[in-house]
């Protein structure tokens, strides 16, 4: 079974993380933190080890794999040094502010042959794999605009960490973070992004952004509006995708559509069934334990990072600089 090292708690989901590797087999061997006394207390709540030094932990042969909870500025340092420990990495996202980061870490990966896993939950979820099938069956025609939100009220509802809005840490706001989720989504489903226009504020005077939406567009020509935001306090996990020929619509985990199959016999929207769509893939701990001890593949991988690093690099720089951005691939 693996046996893990958890690297920073700084991320709200490092604790859930350790706890899930733990439930789906994995041995939690040591933590390391920058802050040794946040080290020690997640130690002694683990069952483990607090080591202060990183450098000594990866070197220890008891530990084969390590999960990254550190903030995004510090990814790169941590990462490079795992990789080249040879410990299989799993990590949150996003995997470093820049490609050129990004790189760097797949040179070393590879070079190390080491496995490595980016967390994209919503990539494993029934609906998007289900828009995915239905996009490339041409049923929808061709794609011309998707729509993808994820919203929270973590900064107008004081309930997000005041570290959490760290620019220096945190490398940018909630499309850093919570936007990333709509981010790699639109581009699983739309292809090559081509260019794109950001404009993002904030509501509640926080140093980063709370408050964002990008225009994207694809090499296929669709569209794509990315919304993000951390002052709303109710909204559906929610996209829309508009095709020449049809329409769906995602709410919740409840999926609508309409087709010219279905137009043959109403022209309102169609609820999926549940049993119509693909079943939801194995929680990505439990995908990442299994990959290590041998018994599965990794989801999603350094490409699939290097996709949304390079998005989010873009995006960024499009809002600050108030202008489209063309993007390189």
């Amino acid at each position: 079974m693996a046996n893990f090292a958890m690297l920073g708690k700084w991320h709200v989901h490092a604790p859930g993380y350790a706890r899930e590797a733990i439930s789906f087999g994995g041995t939690c061997k040591a933590v390391w933190d920058p802050d040794y006394e946040v080290a020690k207390a997640w130690a002694a709540d683990l069952g483990c080890e607090a080591i202060e030094c990183l450098d000594c932990l990866l070197a220890r042969e008891d530990i084969d794999s390590v999960i990254v909870g550190t903030p995004t500025s510090m990814h790169y340092e941590v990462i490079m040094k795992a990789a080249k420990a040879k410990k299989h990495i799993f990590t949150e996202k996003t995997l470093a502010p820049t490609v050129a980061e990004c790189e760097d870490i797949k040179k070393a990966v590879e070079e190390a042959g080491v496995l490595f896993e980016i967390s994209y939950p919503h990539r494993t979820w029934p609906p998007v794999l289900y828009a995915k099938q239905i996009i490339e069956s041409g049923i929808l025609g061709q794609i011309s605009i998707g729509r993808f939100r994820n919203a929270h009220g973590g900064a107008s509802g004081n309930w997000l960490p005041e570290y959490w809005y760290e620019k220096k840490d945190a490398c940018g706001g909630a499309m850093m973070d919570l936007g990333c989720h709509p981010m790699y989504i639109s581009a699983y489903l739309f292809g090559r992004p081509v260019r794109i226009s950001s404009m993002y504020n904030t509501l509640t005077d926080k140093p980063v952004d709370d408050n964002a939406v990008n225009t994207i567009e694809f090499e296929n020509k669709a569209i794509a509006i990315v919304e993000t935001s951390f002052v709303t306090p109710y909204s559906p996990w929610a996209f829309e995708i508009y095709g020449t020929e049809g329409f769906l619509l995602a709410t919740d985990h409840k999926v609508m559509i309409t087709t010219p199959e279905t137009r043959k016999y109403t022209n309102d929207m169609v609820p999926v069934p549940e049993n119509k769509m693909p079943k939801r893939l194995d929680n990505q701990l439990k995908n990442f334990i299994d990959a290590v001890d041998g018994k599965a593949e990794i989801y999603f991988g350094l490409d699939d990072a290097i996709d949304l690093a390079r998005l989010l690099e873009n995006a960024y720089i499009s809002d600050e600089k108030g202008i489209t951005v063309e993007i390189k691939n």
